[in-house]
């Protein structure tokens, strides 16, 4: 449940999702995506209503279980999703050159770690460079190499156009984020960059200036 809730994501930017588990992130990323009942209230995803059919092509959206086909090879099946969206034979191979599967792409999904088959999941959708990609926990799992590389290459991402809204309930993470929306029992605490929220809670680090929020839950906002 999200009551009251009120928001905007910015263009071209990476925000983070941010907050403990239960906070209500994924049931956010899922009414943006359209998958998920909103019985009150609007939700607005590049101008149309959040589910239209013609978004389904400029939305790409990563749960956090795999969502790929198990018994299909890492090939077959971006192939696979590569005909749905359109991509190439070219853009399937540069997507698992990015996430880092190059030496799976012959392997079957089922044998792959848990690490590895989220990041076929990742995969398949970029296969359609779409404007706005939805994460939901993309780097659980991944080794501190990869999750560097990942956040390098979102930020490329956000640079070329593309806008980014990555879950986490990691608090290291909302430092590689443009912009922050901290989430808690499905209310906004605060909806800022990282340096603007340290500023205004005066706290050294974000999982200090959370814990202040926790304590003290003003809103805080700014860009």
């Amino acid at each position: 449940m999200l009551p009251g809730l009120d928001l905007t994501v910015e263009r071209a930017r990476v925000t983070g999702l941010l907050g403990p588990s239960g906070s209500g992130k994924t049931t956010l990323l899922r009414a943006l995506v359209g998958v998920q009942r909103v019985v009150g209230g609007t939700v607005s995803v590049l101008g149309l209503p959040a589910g239209a059919p013609v978004l389904r092509r400029r939305v790409g959206y990563v749960t956090q279980a795999p969502s790929v086909y198990a018994d299909l090879t890492v090939a077959e099946n971006l192939r696979y999703f590569g005909r749905l969206v359109g991509a190439s034979p070219t853009r399937v191979g540069e997507v698992v050159d990015v996430v880092g599967l190059g030496a799976e792409r012959g392997s079957v999904v089922a044998r792959l770690s848990g690490g590895q088959q989220a990041r076929v999941s990742l995969a398949s959708a970029l296969l359609g460079a779409p404007e706005l990609l939805v994460l939901d926990e993309p780097t659980v799992g991944l080794d501190p190499v990869l999750r560097r590389d990942l956040w390098t290459f979102f930020h490329e991402l956000a640079a070329e156009g593309t806008t980014l809204l990555v879950s986490s309930h990691v608090m290291d993470e909302a430092e590689r984020c443009d912009a922050l929306l901290l989430l808690r029992e499905g209310r906004v605490l605060a909806e800022a960059t990282p340096a603007t929220l340290r500023a205004r809670t005066g706290a050294a680090s974000l999982d200090e200036a959370f814990l202040r929020l926790i304590e003290s839950p003003e809103p805080v906002a700014g860009a």
